[in-house]
């Protein structure tokens, strides 16, 4: 792997551990999506990917990162921890009562409920696309430069939302927006091709009008690569990010049942073992 890539992939074995320790402690959360990306969350905000000043997080220079799939909050927060929006040892209040760090995301313009970082509120999936289209429009005709990303998963592309988001994102030229869709074929109930398939989700979307990338979001030089790549693009761009869900943890990988379940204290111990020994040695 290239020096360069190097502290990325350390702090992301990092990153997955904090996930783990948040889920165990509040003994709720979901570790599959979370673990599976890490990676693109890594390179986003530690390899700087992203604009963003955690000491002036409303800085209006900033890029935008919306969550669609809400879920997966743990892996934002460790993230938005780890590069310094607000201190670590706040993780252990995720889905506590009162807590900044709810089961999905809560934006609010109260400066005491308000966690440095979170730009949306999520929850109903399928919605966060929308939330991001606003945001996207409103900088054009501001004739600002910001990037927006949204981070969506490949479930809610069963939503109707989603693809009425995209026909407005095409109609309007917002190709200030970046979408990452986590491709890991899975979902609540089961293999996301059994549920409800979404066919040949690439040639739909460019059908729709988009540019269309395809990620290994587990490798560090691809994903700079085709994030970069997709910042430069002047057409709408979504990137089909190739996940492997539970990433990391043996017995959590590709295991739908692991989209929301809680280890066990053997589990955890087990899983707490892996990811550290991958950290070590930067598998």
């Amino acid at each position: 792997m290239p020096a360069d890539y190097k502290s990325v992939s350390k702090a992301a074995w990092q990153i997955r551990q904090d996930i783990l320790k948040m889920i165990y402690h509040a003994q709720s959360g979901h570790p599959g999506g979370s673990l599976g990306m890490t990676d693109v969350f890594a390179a986003l905000f530690v390899g700087k990917l992203l604009r963003y000043d955690p000491k002036r997080p409303t800085w209006d220079k900033r890029d935008y990162l919306f969550l669609s799939n809400g879920h997966i909050s743990p892996v934002l927060y460790a993230t938005l921890a780890k590069v310094g929006y607000f201190p670590k040892e706040e993780l252990l209040t995720f889905r506590q009562l009162n807590s900044r760090l709810q089961g999905h995301p809560h934006f609010t313009f109260n400066p005491k409920h308000r966690l440095p970082g979170v730009e949306n509120s999520s929850g109903p999936l399928g919605q966060g696309l929308s939330q991001a289209a606003g945001m996207a429009i409103a900088l054009k005709m501001d004739q600002k430069k910001n990037k927006v990303f949204c981070l969506m998963s490949d479930g809610e592309q069963q939503e109707g939302q989603i693809w009425e988001a995209y026909q407005f994102i095409i109609h309007h030229k917002l190709n200030n927006l970046i979408g990452i869709i986590d491709y890991n074929q899975i979902q609540i109930s089961g293999v996301t091709k059994d549920v409800m398939s979404l066919g040949n989700l690439k040639l739909k979307l460019m059908s729709f009008g988009f540019k269309v990338l395809e990620m290994d979001a587990h490798d560090f030089e691809n994903i700079f690569q085709k994030i970069e790549q997709a910042k430069l693009e002047k057409q709408n761009t979504i990137i089909l990010a190739h996940s492997i869900p539970g990433k990391g943890v043996s017995f959590m990988e590709k295991d739908y049942r692991w989209h929301g379940r809680v280890p066990s204290e053997s589990e955890y111990q087990q899983a707490i073992k892996e990811l550290a020994i991958k950290e070590k040695n930067l598998v």
